[in-house]
């Protein structure tokens, strides 16, 4: 069937129904009728010969047909949407995009001040949103422009997402200064006689150490799991535990507390941060400004 005889926006309705999970929340988000979308609907399933969605509750999940389409189809979309942008000249200083920067909870403190402050001076009017991005959903979220970039580590995606090494981080032991038994040094074995403190965003499973440990036959004693380094550095400030994390993020996180930093006492491999984008924003001029602010803040940046 040739493109002349079907109506684009038909795509557009999908896409917002595939994200959506809702015929209802998609029109409040298109600002259409729920029957305009509806019909929309009726008018993709016999273009397809597939129903695409099905009811189940309140959700519409989409058919493994409608699956195997979303991603071109937003790839389709963001590349129209980039070529009527792209008519336009991005003008940083009298910009109002807000761009949206996908990024871990624990590279918030090290990388979100040095950048809102140099977009503070060189594009006042840009805002940023910085969620945290399940990692399985980044390359989608790329591909469909619902990010405009994000920051990881190094990850298993497609030669459609580009990539550049950001940083290259080590890895450190947090002790309060007056530890009764670590006073300027740490050798494995007063490691592993510590009780340990965990931080995670996962309820369970091991941190990248326990990996390096567990080559050697080796394991440690976790006493306490928790979900941030801010408070796991609280934590290692009045207690005898010992907390274990990136150098970078360490520096900030215990400037408060003034606990002693001492290197990893086994070989561990650097860990590399990376900026990602998709392809089809590669040649962008907005996005090629946002990443370029991230890679100039971090690059200056000391910590």
């Amino acid at each position: 069937m040739h493109i002349s005889r079907v109506d684009l926006n038909l795509f557009i309705v999908f896409e917002a129904i595939y994200t959506e999970g809702s015929i209802t929340r998609a029109s409040l988000k298109m600002s259409l009728t729920q029957p305009a979308v509806s019909h929309a609907l009726n008018r993709l399933r016999q273009l397809f010969g597939d129903p695409l969605f099905e009811r189940q509750g309140h959700v519409m999940v989409p058919t493994p047909m409608a699956r195997s389409i979303i991603e071109p189809v937003r790839q389709a979309l963001r590349g129209f949407e980039l070529t009527l942008n792209g008519a336009e000249r991005f003008d940083p200083p009298s910009s109002d995009r807000t761009f949206t920067l996908a990024l871990r909870d624990v590279l918030e403190a090290t990388v979100l001040p040095p950048l809102m402050a140099s977009v503070a001076l060189s594009a006042p009017g840009v805002g940023l949103n910085a969620p945290q991005v399940e990692r399985r959903e980044l390359e989608s979220e790329l591909a469909a422009g619902t990010l405009d970039a994000a920051i990881d580590v190094l990850l298993p995606l497609s030669e459609q997402i580009l990539h550049t090494r950001l940083i290259s981080d080590n890895t450190v032991v947090l002790v309060r200064k007056d530890h009764p038994q670590i006073q300027g040094a740490l050798d494995l074995a007063l490691y592993l006689q510590q009780e340990h403190v965990l931080a995670s965003s996962r309820r369970r499973g091991p941190g990248l150490e326990d990996f390096e440990l567990s080559r050697l036959g080796l394991q440690r004693r976790i006493r306490l799991r928790c979900q941030h380094y801010y408070a796991a550095s609280r934590v290692v400030s009045q207690t005898d535990l010992a907390l274990t994390m990136p150098e970078r993020l360490a520096r900030v996180v215990n400037e408060r507390f003034g606990n002693q930093m001492l290197p990893f006492p086994l070989p561990m491999p650097a860990l590399d941060i990376h900026l990602y984008w998709h392809a089809n924003v590669d040649t962008d001029p907005a996005n090629r400004w946002l990443r370029e602010q991230v890679m100039q803040v971090v690059a200056s940046t000391p910590v």
